[in-house]
């Protein structure tokens, strides 16, 4: 996903549009939902979990204290406040408790709305869904940090460094393309 389909997605969902002569309404939890898997890297399901409680302060800092749905690892990792001033705020205007989940919605619900957002952006259902904001998320901190493949397999939690190349499209031909372009300093 592109910056710029990301951008373009988040409107879509913030706004409705009109797909194949239906009203398709806005829907801000879900693109708030798809705005912290791109800031943060979560996978749908751990975004759906979240509870204000999830939260821990530390110090000035705070910190998503939670359990990875799919593997099971403790996730607790710092969050920036620009972050937690959004859910803070998202929780606050939706009047949503601190023990009450933040988005009371399923998988499916997520999926299919997103699918209709792609559709309208004519881009391929096989390769667009809520996992492309993960990937994104992946994405931009690969290139914001100087590609730096090891940060980013921490920050998704990977086992395997392959599994986060796979996230980042580096395949073998873009590293063998890569390493017949330093053959030009033989000399």
């Amino acid at each position: 996903m592109t910056e710029e389909e990301y951008k373009q997605s988040i409107e879509l969902l913030r706004s409705g549009f009109v797909l194949r002569g239906r009203q398709i309404r806005p829907n801000d939890r879900i693109a708030s939902v798809e705005m912290l898997q791109a800031v943060l890297g979560l996978r749908l399901g751990d975004v759906l979990n979240l509870r204000m409680n999830s939260f821990v302060k530390d110090g000035s800092l705070w910190k998503l204290d939670i359990r990875e749905e799919k593997t099971g690892k403790v996730r607790n990792f710092t969050v920036p406040i620009e972050v937690y001033t959004f859910i803070q705020d998202y929780a606050y205007a939706n009047n949503i408790g601190k023990d009450c989940k933040l988005f009371p919605i399923s998988t499916r619900q997520v999926e299919m709305h997103l699918s209709k957002v792609f559709q309208y952006m004519n881009l391929s259902l096989r390769n667009h869904g809520s996992h492309s904001y993960r990937k994104f998320f992946s994405q931009r901190v690969y290139l914001e940090s100087d590609y730096d493949i090891e940060l980013v397999r921490v920050l998704l939690q990977h086992s395997d460094v392959r599994t986060t190349q796979r996230y980042l499209g580096i395949g073998k031909k873009q590293v063998e393309e890569a390493l017949a372009s330093t053959s030009k300093f033989l000399v």
